[in-house]
Protein backbone atom coordinates (compact mmCIF):
# COMPACT_ATOMS: atom_id res chain seq x y z
CA UNK A 1 0.00 0.00 0.00
CA UNK A 2 2.89 2.58 0.86
CA UNK A 3 4.22 1.70 -2.59
CA UNK A 4 1.13 2.24 -4.40
CA UNK A 5 0.99 6.02 -2.60
CA UNK A 6 4.28 6.73 -3.60
CA UNK A 7 3.28 5.72 -6.84
CA UNK A 8 0.45 7.62 -7.14
CA UNK A 9 2.33 10.54 -5.24
CA UNK A 10 4.77 10.58 -7.86
CA UNK A 11 2.59 10.60 -10.41
CA UNK A 12 0.66 13.50 -9.56
CA UNK A 13 4.64 15.57 -9.20
CA UNK A 14 5.35 14.35 -12.85
CA UNK A 15 1.91 16.07 -14.19
CA UNK A 16 2.22 19.29 -15.99
CA UNK A 17 0.52 22.44 -15.16
CA UNK A 18 -3.38 22.82 -16.39
CA UNK A 19 -3.72 24.97 -19.01
CA UNK A 20 -6.02 26.92 -20.82
CA UNK A 21 -6.55 23.82 -23.46
CA UNK A 22 -10.14 23.27 -22.49
CA UNK A 23 -10.95 26.44 -23.13
CA UNK A 24 -13.07 28.81 -20.58
CA UNK A 25 -16.02 26.61 -19.75
CA UNK A 26 -13.41 24.04 -17.41
CA UNK A 27 -11.00 26.75 -16.45
CA UNK A 28 -12.41 27.44 -13.58
CA UNK A 29 -13.25 23.88 -12.01
CA UNK A 30 -9.05 23.30 -13.12
CA UNK A 31 -7.83 25.94 -11.08
CA UNK A 32 -10.55 25.04 -8.34
CA UNK A 33 -9.79 24.81 -4.80
CA UNK A 34 -10.65 21.11 -3.61
CA UNK A 35 -11.76 21.68 -0.05
CA UNK A 36 -13.71 24.87 -0.31
CA UNK A 37 -14.95 24.42 -4.38
CA UNK A 38 -13.48 27.71 -5.13
CA UNK A 39 -10.95 29.21 -7.47
CA UNK A 40 -7.46 29.35 -5.22
CA UNK A 41 -6.96 32.39 -2.81
CA UNK A 42 -3.05 32.44 -2.11
CA UNK A 43 -2.68 28.64 -3.35
CA UNK A 44 -0.01 26.49 -1.37
CA UNK A 45 0.96 22.77 -2.58
CA UNK A 46 2.36 19.80 -0.59
CA UNK A 47 5.91 18.88 -0.88
CA UNK A 48 5.30 15.35 -1.09
CA UNK A 49 2.22 14.71 -3.04
CA UNK A 50 2.20 18.01 -4.76
CA UNK A 51 -1.46 18.53 -4.15
CA UNK A 52 -2.55 22.78 -4.01
CA UNK A 53 -4.99 23.79 -1.77
CA UNK A 54 -5.66 27.60 -0.71
CA UNK A 55 -3.34 28.66 2.27
CA UNK A 56 -6.44 29.33 4.27
CA UNK A 57 -8.49 26.01 3.60
CA UNK A 58 -5.14 23.87 4.53
CA UNK A 59 -4.15 25.80 7.64
CA UNK A 60 -6.83 23.10 9.82
CA UNK A 61 -5.07 20.02 8.37
CA UNK A 62 -1.51 21.98 9.96
CA UNK A 63 -3.03 22.12 13.46
CA UNK A 64 -2.92 18.29 13.84
CA UNK A 65 0.15 16.18 14.60
CA UNK A 66 0.38 14.12 12.11
CA UNK A 67 -1.40 15.70 8.70
CA UNK A 68 -2.53 14.10 6.13
CA UNK A 69 -3.36 15.63 2.68
CA UNK A 70 -6.93 15.99 2.27
CA UNK A 71 -7.05 15.01 -1.46
CA UNK A 72 -5.26 11.67 -1.13
CA UNK A 73 -4.41 10.75 2.53
CA UNK A 74 -0.96 10.50 2.49
CA UNK A 75 1.06 12.08 5.66
CA UNK A 76 2.98 15.32 4.74
CA UNK A 77 5.58 17.38 6.85
CA UNK A 78 3.97 20.63 7.71
CA UNK A 79 7.09 22.71 7.43
CA UNK A 80 6.74 21.31 3.49
CA UNK A 81 3.97 23.10 2.18
CA UNK A 82 5.23 26.13 0.33
CA UNK A 83 3.46 29.00 -1.96
CA UNK A 84 2.20 27.72 -5.28
CA UNK A 85 4.05 30.64 -7.38
CA UNK A 86 3.22 29.01 -10.83
CA UNK A 87 -0.46 28.45 -9.85
CA UNK A 88 -0.66 32.22 -8.71
CA UNK A 89 0.65 33.47 -12.24
CA UNK A 90 -1.94 31.09 -14.12
CA UNK A 91 -4.45 32.71 -12.17
CA UNK A 92 -3.80 36.30 -13.04
CA UNK A 93 -3.17 35.19 -17.08
CA UNK A 94 -5.96 33.27 -17.74
CA UNK A 95 -9.45 34.11 -17.96
CA UNK A 96 -13.50 32.16 -16.81
CA UNK A 97 -17.16 33.57 -16.92
CA UNK A 98 -18.45 34.05 -13.95
CA UNK A 99 -20.83 31.70 -12.99
CA UNK A 100 -23.83 34.20 -12.42
CA UNK A 101 -23.33 37.10 -14.79
CA UNK A 102 -21.28 35.08 -17.20
CA UNK A 103 -18.82 38.41 -17.71
CA UNK A 104 -15.84 36.82 -18.39
CA UNK A 105 -12.82 37.39 -15.28
CA UNK A 106 -8.94 36.71 -14.72
CA UNK A 107 -9.48 33.70 -12.48
CA UNK A 108 -7.28 35.79 -9.78
CA UNK A 109 -9.88 38.52 -9.24
CA UNK A 110 -13.10 35.66 -9.76
CA UNK A 111 -13.81 35.72 -5.52
CA UNK A 112 -13.79 39.32 -5.53
CA UNK A 113 -16.20 39.36 -8.81
CA UNK A 114 -18.15 36.72 -7.43
CA UNK A 115 -18.79 37.88 -3.67
CA UNK A 116 -20.29 41.33 -5.50
CA UNK A 117 -21.91 39.36 -8.40
CA UNK A 118 -25.79 40.04 -7.95
CA UNK A 119 -26.84 37.28 -9.68
CA UNK A 120 -24.80 34.62 -7.67
CA UNK A 121 -25.46 35.99 -4.54
CA UNK A 122 -29.29 35.32 -5.64
CA UNK A 123 -28.45 32.12 -6.76
CA UNK A 124 -26.63 31.29 -3.24
CA UNK A 125 -29.98 32.68 -1.27
CA UNK A 126 -32.28 30.86 -3.39
CA UNK A 127 -30.72 27.13 -2.81
CA UNK A 128 -33.11 24.50 -0.78
CA UNK A 129 -31.57 23.90 2.79
CA UNK A 130 -29.65 20.63 2.95
CA UNK A 131 -31.98 17.92 3.91
CA UNK A 132 -29.57 14.88 5.40
CA UNK A 133 -29.96 11.48 3.39
CA UNK A 134 -30.93 9.60 6.15
CA UNK A 135 -32.59 10.64 9.42
CA UNK A 136 -30.15 10.19 12.41
CA UNK A 137 -31.28 9.00 15.96
CA UNK A 138 -27.72 10.15 17.68
CA UNK A 139 -28.74 12.82 20.26
CA UNK A 140 -26.63 15.69 19.85
CA UNK A 141 -24.57 16.17 23.32
CA UNK A 142 -26.02 19.33 25.71
CA UNK A 143 -22.56 20.51 26.59
CA UNK A 144 -21.15 21.32 23.13
CA UNK A 145 -21.21 25.19 21.45
CA UNK A 146 -24.88 25.61 19.39
CA UNK A 147 -23.41 24.42 15.73
CA UNK A 148 -26.81 24.42 13.56
CA UNK A 149 -28.05 28.08 14.40
CA UNK A 150 -26.10 31.42 14.45
CA UNK A 151 -26.12 35.08 15.43
CA UNK A 152 -25.59 37.35 12.83
CA UNK A 153 -22.39 39.27 13.94
CA UNK A 154 -23.42 42.18 12.60
CA UNK A 155 -27.00 42.70 14.11
CA UNK A 156 -27.27 40.19 16.62
CA UNK A 157 -29.96 39.01 15.02
CA UNK A 158 -30.72 35.01 16.24
CA UNK A 159 -31.76 31.40 15.46
CA UNK A 160 -30.42 31.57 11.71
CA UNK A 161 -29.13 28.78 10.49
CA UNK A 162 -26.06 28.64 7.88
CA UNK A 163 -27.96 29.32 4.55
CA UNK A 164 -30.43 31.93 6.79
CA UNK A 165 -26.97 33.94 7.75
CA UNK A 166 -25.51 33.83 4.00
CA UNK A 167 -29.16 35.25 2.55
CA UNK A 168 -29.60 37.71 6.11
CA UNK A 169 -26.16 38.99 5.57
CA UNK A 170 -26.51 39.36 1.89
CA UNK A 171 -29.45 41.65 2.00
CA UNK A 172 -28.89 43.49 4.95
CA UNK A 173 -25.01 44.44 5.25
CA UNK A 174 -23.38 44.06 2.41
CA UNK A 175 -21.57 47.42 2.30
CA UNK A 176 -20.89 46.89 6.27
CA UNK A 177 -16.92 47.39 6.56
CA UNK A 178 -16.70 46.19 10.08
CA UNK A 179 -14.69 43.04 10.66
CA UNK A 180 -16.36 40.90 12.62
CA UNK A 181 -15.91 36.84 14.10
CA UNK A 182 -17.41 34.32 11.92
CA UNK A 183 -20.02 32.45 14.48
CA UNK A 184 -19.97 29.60 12.29
CA UNK A 185 -16.05 29.09 12.43
CA UNK A 186 -15.93 30.19 16.29
CA UNK A 187 -18.13 27.25 16.98
CA UNK A 188 -16.14 24.56 15.56
CA UNK A 189 -13.44 22.95 17.76
CA UNK A 190 -10.87 24.47 15.66
CA UNK A 191 -11.87 27.87 15.58
CA UNK A 192 -10.51 31.14 16.98
CA UNK A 193 -13.25 32.93 18.60
CA UNK A 194 -10.84 35.73 18.39
CA UNK A 195 -10.90 36.08 14.81
CA UNK A 196 -12.01 38.66 12.69
CA UNK A 197 -12.57 38.23 9.06
CA UNK A 198 -11.71 41.55 6.93
CA UNK A 199 -14.52 40.30 4.30
CA UNK A 200 -17.32 38.39 6.35
CA UNK A 201 -19.46 38.20 3.59
CA UNK A 202 -16.77 36.76 1.00
CA UNK A 203 -15.85 34.06 3.86
CA UNK A 204 -19.11 32.93 4.29
CA UNK A 205 -19.79 32.34 0.67
CA UNK A 206 -16.45 30.40 0.21
CA UNK A 207 -15.99 28.76 3.26
CA UNK A 208 -19.26 27.68 4.57
CA UNK A 209 -19.94 24.80 1.70
CA UNK A 210 -21.94 22.18 4.03
CA UNK A 211 -22.98 21.63 7.80
CA UNK A 212 -20.15 20.57 9.88
CA UNK A 213 -22.30 18.97 12.38
CA UNK A 214 -24.20 16.71 9.61
CA UNK A 215 -21.16 14.92 9.43
CA UNK A 216 -19.50 14.63 12.85
CA UNK A 217 -19.49 11.58 15.23
CA UNK A 218 -19.96 12.62 18.50
CA UNK A 219 -18.31 9.72 20.03
CA UNK A 220 -14.61 10.43 18.12
CA UNK A 221 -12.17 12.92 19.57
CA UNK A 222 -12.97 16.91 17.52
CA UNK A 223 -9.39 15.76 15.63
CA UNK A 224 -10.55 13.09 13.98
CA UNK A 225 -14.34 14.10 13.59
CA UNK A 226 -12.67 17.40 11.63
CA UNK A 227 -10.61 14.70 9.19
CA UNK A 228 -13.56 12.86 8.76
CA UNK A 229 -15.89 15.30 7.83
CA UNK A 230 -13.80 17.01 5.61
CA UNK A 231 -12.58 13.62 3.72
CA UNK A 232 -16.79 12.56 3.14
CA UNK A 233 -17.49 16.21 1.84
CA UNK A 234 -14.20 15.71 -0.58
CA UNK A 235 -15.64 12.41 -1.26
CA UNK A 236 -19.16 13.31 -2.23
CA UNK A 237 -17.49 16.53 -4.84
Amino acid sequence: MAMFRSLVASAHQRQPPAGPAGGDSGLEAQYSCPICLEVYHRPVAIGSCGHTFCGECLQPCLQVPSPLCPLCRLPFDPKKVDKATHVEKQLSSYKAPCRGCNKKVTLAKMRVHVSSCLKVQEQMANCPKFVPVVPTSQPIPSNIPNRSTFACPYCGARNLDQQELVKHCVESHRSDPNRVVCPICSAMPWGDPSYKSANFLQHLLHRHKFSYDTFVDYSIDEEAAFQAALALSLSEN
